[in-house]
């Protein structure tokens, strides 16, 4: 029978648990208002708004491009992050800990900071706007994340396995593609996951950085909210609650698989 401080404990934890998801539990049902207003309770029942996001061609424009934007940063910041972390971990203690703090900076200053910063340099080289701009400016930011997730897979590594391998004749790259690699490869996943979730989700640089021509989801979000404050907003966040759901789960799902195996 469980004792009271674990019932407790658990009440608790519970307790937490509604609080976080609270927020984005009543906007599933705001996604059905039957008005043209953002309101909860919800009057009426309508899939107008799911509608109109796959019909609009600014919302399926801009989610198409924090797509896109957001997958090329996953993949440049994760092979960045991943290198700067091996470098991290390498070099000595002192000059470790000073790479790291230089390299998680992003994480640190304010995003009004880094957005104005980046403006002022994207007016100069004609980057406001851009698909290049987007991923240059969303790659410094996701960097850290992919930086903290596969540096801690690293410290639990066991780099004598690199050495044993070495002494059975194998080679810098064979090494780190049979031994090295899949040892880290959850943090380096991780770290890509992160870095995607930052790209898709960073609203502060993207205002400053973005165009008429090219928007993102956010920016768009925003800007309906601004204008419009029709449910629109309430379903793309319904929709971007399930999918990230669904990734979660099937996350779960495969660490379970493999840890039965």
């Amino acid at each position: 029978m469980p004792s009271f401080p674990r019932v407790l404990l658990g009440l608790f934890c519970l307790l937490v648990a509604v609080l976080l998801l609270a927020p984005t539990l009543v906007v599933i049902p705001m996604s059905f208002n039957g008005n043209k207003s953002l309101a909860f309770p919800p009057v009426g029942f309508s899939w107008q708004w799911y509608d109109n996001f796959f019909r609009n061609p600014d919302w399926t424009t801009s989610f198409s491009n924090s797509l896109v934007i957001a997958l090329i940063v996953a993949v440049v910041a994760t092979v960045v992050g991943t290198l700067a972390a091996f470098g991290v971990s390498r070099a000595a203690a002192r000059t470790g800990g000073l790479l790291r703090a230089l390299l998680i900076t992003p994480m640190v200053v304010p995003g009004v900071v880094l957005a104005i910063g980046i403006y002022a340099v994207y007016l100069d080289t004609h980057l406001v706007g851009t698909v290049t701009g987007f991923v240059l400016a969303h790659t410094m930011l996701a960097i850290p994340f992919v930086l903290i997730a596969v540096q801690a897979s690293l410290e639990v590594f066991d780099r004598r396995l690199e050495t044993a391998a070495a002494s059975l004749g194998a080679g810098r790259l064979t090494v780190f593609r049979t031994v090295t690699l899949p040892l880290i490869l959850p943090g380096i996943l991780s770290g890509a996951l992160f870095a995607f979730i930052t790209s898709f989700d960073e609203i502060i640089v993207a205002l400053f950085i973005t165009s008429p021509y090219l928007k993102t989801l956010p920016v768009q979000i925003y800007t309906s909210i601004t204008r419009d404050a029709d449910p629109t907003v309430a379903a793309v966040g319904t929709l971007l609650f399930l999918a990230t759901s669904l990734i979660i789960i099937a996350g779960l799902l495969l660490g379970m698989r493999r840890a039965r195996t």
